[in-house]
């Protein structure tokens, strides 16, 4: 790829994380577990577990993703674009920010690829949440959905690149 459309992709990049990262930012700063419990209704110990799961989740995507803006920033910052720099950047979105959403460690939603195809969501969450929780995670899955379709190529390109510098 040329590095003009690195770079563009770099700057596309960025703006979609900092957009996530708003996004979750100011849902944390607004939410809490005991409302998140209220608003489900149903087994209070039983929710409280999923969405103490669920919280965490998003905070750790959210400082993954803070720490791929910064990455990014330096990227675009420097007087000389560094393309493999870019390059490296990028791959570490794909596995720190698109992989951890994809796969979120408390499990609390999974992708179902055939619904992607019926026009409907692709997250299936594990227990039924409340509206504005689920309209943030189906928002973030746009997102996600469109950086790792576009990212892929990074993720094995880097890979390869990266094994053929080391045996030669």
């Amino acid at each position: 790829m040329p590095n003009t459309q690195l770079r563009e992709f770099c700057e596309d990049t960025y703006r979609r994380l900092r957009r996530v990262c708003a996004d979750i930012e100011a849902f944390l700063n607004s939410t809490t577990l005991a409302q998140l419990v209220e608003e489900a209704g149903g087994d209070r110990e039983e929710y409280e577990e999923y969405f103490r799961l669920y919280l965490s989740d998003l905070r750790h995507l959210l400082v993954n993703c803070e720490n791929a803006c910064e990455r990014l920033g330096i990227v675009l910052r420097r007087a000389k674009f560094n393309p493999e720099f870019a390059e490296e950047t990028l791959y570490k979105v794909y596995h720190n920010c698109v992989d951890l959403f994809y796969y979120p460690k408390g499990e609390v939603y999974a992708e179902d690829g055939r619904y992607s195809y019926t026009g409907h969501d692709a997250i299936l969450f594990r227990k039924p949440v409340p509206e504005r929780l689920k309209r943030l995670t189906l928002s973030l899955s746009k997102t996600f959905e469109y950086l790792r379709d576009e990212l892929q190529y990074y993720e094995t390109d880097y890979v390869t690149k990266k094994r053929m510098r080391s045996t030669s």
